[in-house]
């Protein structure tokens, strides 16, 4: 058995799913160059079947992505996986992950195929792909709930017809480590060809057990990869996080005795950027990348780790990107130090141009603000990549009100379509009358599901991030802004979901 760890990301896929989280093409690209910084393994980039917009996102990502297999989504269905091989065409290393449901409950309830039916489908899709794609990845759909005898038939004939990884889900987090450990090996114990695959793991987080259920696949049932997403971001509760379970097995390598290629110093970035693009807010208390994650308010842990920081410390905040000295800019910094500080925190821009817009705005934001840390930056270099989109509406300037005793009262300046509006609104607060501003012209009809503020760092200077999540006509989109005037922030996150929705862009959910 192999002593090597794969990790296979499906945040732009899995994660995608939760609802508001649905990315651009060009978010989705950034990302997966993130990814590849990191060193993930295999990048599951989408399902090219689902819609136009997802095959040239799948498309985008295998002809940019060079170190890393770009993975597609696809049905048990020759279209699916037909579109799924066209879409990674130009990539240097291709995968095609295609999947069936086999419990009793979907097979009948949703697909409504008897199993022998469903038995031959895998077989022939398999079969198909293989044809088209050397690694060809299968999922029993519901796997942890099917029935072990009619699993060890289906997952025989698919290695028998080329299938190279085996991924069984627990695609609706009703496992226990214990128990699904067991169950992989079971698996791999009764199947005779076993051998000839490599088995994966997929677990949902309904139970707050995604991680330690994927570690016991890897321990127990011998699963030589593990699917996971950024953040544990999913739909419902979401998916088993990449960083938990890289940093367990690296640190605790006397227990797991496994290697990983992921470059732990890139961790917190992919953090970020995948919490900015979507909107999702990492807690505080999230291990590894929340913002207390490294931190220490006890006196006595305090004390311990100034005298010796692995008294309470079982890793270092450097080995997953943070900064051992956060404050790092200031105004008087040159763009050498900015383009330096940027390549340290992973960033990278496409071109000089990109680079000095960047370095603009960094530049305003030292006026406004005297100190300037990592989140700073990685918050205007966002907002920066966002911008170089194709926008319909952008923020040119606001003006507000607001007293005690009288009705706030705010004027926004916007673009739409490339020409200057100005629009005025009353509202319960200047945020309100900002936002009822802008939507008095766009008259866009939507309904805010969600407005969220995080500081991005810790001090009434701080930059306020703002999300925005929008719901009109079925669709849910997220818009971010930053800025360190927190009714600015918002009026710019408003925009930033407007333009969302202007795009109509297509998001169709797959499988779990």
């Amino acid at each position: 058995m192999s002593d090597k760890l794969i990790i296979f990301d499906t945040t732009l896929r899995d994660g995608e799913q939760s609802p508001g989280a649905s990315m651009t093409r060009d978010e989705k690209v950034r990302i997966a160059r993130q990814l590849e910084r990191l060193k993930v393994d295999v990048i599951e980039a989408g399902f090219a079947a689902s819609s136009n917009g997802d095959f040239d996102a799948v498309q985008l990502v295998a002809n940019t992505v060079k170190e890393s297999t770009v993975c597609s989504l696809a049905r048990a269905n020759d279209r699916d996986i037909s579109r799924a091989a066209e879409a990674l065409k130009g990539a240097n290393s291709a995968r095609i992950h295609t999947f069936i449901a086999t419990s009793a409950l979907h097979m009948e309830k949703k697909l409504r195929m008897t199993p022998d039916q469903v038995f031959e489908q895998a077989k022939q899709s398999v079969r198909f792909a293989r044809n088209l794609v050397a690694d060809i990845e299968f999922s029993p759909e519901d796997g942890y709930r099917s029935d072990p005898d009619f699993l060890c038939r289906v997952l025989e004939a698919v290695i028998h017809e080329g299938a190279t990884t085996i991924n069984v889900p627990d695609t609706v987090g009703y496992g226990v480590p214990e128990l699904y450990g067991n169950f992989i090996k079971s698996l791999r114990e009764r199947i005779p060809n076993s051998d000839k695959a490599i088995w994966s793991v997929h677990c949902h987080n309904d139970l707050g057990m995604a991680v330690a259920n994927s570690l016991a696949g890897v321990k127990i049932g011998g699963a030589r990869q593990v699917e996971c997403t950024i953040n544990g971001l999913g739909e419902r509760a979401g998916n088993c996080s990449l960083e938990e379970v890289v940093m367990a097995v690296k640190t605790r390598r006397d227990y797991f005795g496994l290697e990983l290629g992921i470059d732990t110093r890139h961790i917190l970035a992919a953090s970020r950027m995948v919490s900015q693009t979507t909107g999702f807010v990492v807690q505080p208390n999230k291990a590894v990348v929340g913002a207390n994650a490294f931190a220490h308010a006890s006196g006595i842990h305090q004390d311990g780790v100034l005298k010796a920081r692995d008294t309470y410390e079982i890793m270092r905040a450097e080995d997953v990107g943070w900064s051992a000295n956060k404050l790092v800019l200031g105004k008087l910094s040159g763009r050498n130090a900015f383009k330096q500080r940027l390549n340290e925190l992973g960033v990278q821009l496409d071109s000089e141009a990109e680079i000095n817009a960047a370095f603009a705005r960094f530049k305003e934001l030292a006026d406004r603000k005297s100190e300037i840390f990592d989140e700073d930056i990685l918050a205007l270099v966002s907002d920066e990549s966002v911008s170089q989109d194709k926008e319909h509406f952008a923020f040119v300037s606001l003006a507000q009100h607001s007293e005690t005793g009288e009705r706030p009262h705010a004027r926004v300046v916007f673009t739409s379509g490339g020409h200057e509006i100005q629009s005025e609104s009353d509202g319960n607060g200047p945020v309100d009358a900002s936002l009822k501003a802008i939507e008095a012209h766009v008259q866009s009809g939507a309904e805010m599901v969600l407005y969220s503020v995080n500081a991005i760092s810790g001090s009434t200077e701080s930059q306020g991030e703002v999300t925005v999540r929008l719901q009109n006509s079925g669709r849910v989109v997220n818009g971010t802004g930053s800025d360190p005037d927190i009714v600015v922030a918002s009026a710019k996150a408003y925009l930033s979901a407007l333009n969302k929705l202007q795009s109509k862009a297509d998001r169709v959910a797959a499988q779990g």
